[in-house]
């Protein structure tokens, strides 16, 4: 009779390879550079691209498009907050309360 040892490791895993989770977030990585890299990337180079200048590559890319994000977020309250001072002043402006007509002569 011949008895099984468990194996010394504790992950399951008997062979080497990406975990599921791990490929869904390297494919959603290398997608998000190739298709926020505006055309300067392509999808080979990027996957054998090393994993450090991937990654230091998805974070420059990340962090230029927050920064456009907040200005263009800053640009559009400031935007609100004029529209709002105009309404405001069109509201202080009365018109006459009189009427006048011309005369048919």
């Amino acid at each position: 009779m011949v008895t099984r040892r468990t194996p010394p490791y504790q992950s399951g895993l008997t062979f080497f390879g990406l975990t599921p989770d791990y490929r869904t977030s390297l494919f959603r990585q290398i997608h998000e550079i190739v298709f926020y890299g505006n055309g300067g990337y392509d999808w080979h180079t990027i996957y054998n691209m090393p994993i450090w200048i991937r990654n230091l590559t998805f974070n420059l890319i990340n962090n230029h498009y927050q920064h456009q994000n907040t200005d263009t977020r800053a640009e559009d309250s400031w935007l609100k907050g004029e529209a709002k001072q105009a309404a405001q002043e069109r509201k202080k402006v009365n018109p006459p309360s009189y009427v006048t007509k011309a005369s048919k002569k």
